[in-house]
């Protein structure tokens, strides 16, 4: 038996699970939209499970975030010019591996967690 929720109902479980902080506000809104629209394209719907989210996903405030929490060789710094072009090679390989969730509030963006492995 499946529920059908609203935005507001969304948030609500994450504070029932005690998982209320774990994602901002916005953070949270894009998440929902990307599930929903997730559930049409694939024309199934989800059981919602706010652990098993905040298990799956991370939020960044930006890629200098993401940077300072994996240290990883996964694009070559010397690579690059400038720090811009660095980091946008970062963001692209990032997109390439999992789910890139943008959060256009504050620029921030959602990843699916996955395992960097350096070779």
């Amino acid at each position: 038996m499946k529920q059908t929720i609203n935005f507001n109902q969304f948030c609500d479980s994450f504070s029932d699970s005690g998982q209320k902080d774990n994602f901002t506000y916005d953070g949270k809104k894009a998440l929902f939209e990307y599930l929903e629209n997730n559930e049409e394209e694939i024309g199934e719907e989800m059981e919602l499970d706010p652990i098993a989210l905040c298990c799956e996903y991370t939020e960044y405030e930006n890629i200098d975030d993401y940077l300072q929490t994996y240290n990883t060789n996964i694009v070559d710094k010397k690579d690059y010019e400038n720090e811009e072009d660095y980091k946008k090679a970062v963001e692209e390989y990032i997109q390439e591996e999992t789910q890139f969730i943008p959060i256009y509030d504050y620029k921030g963006h959602l990843l699916e967690n996955f395992i960097i492995l350096d070779y």
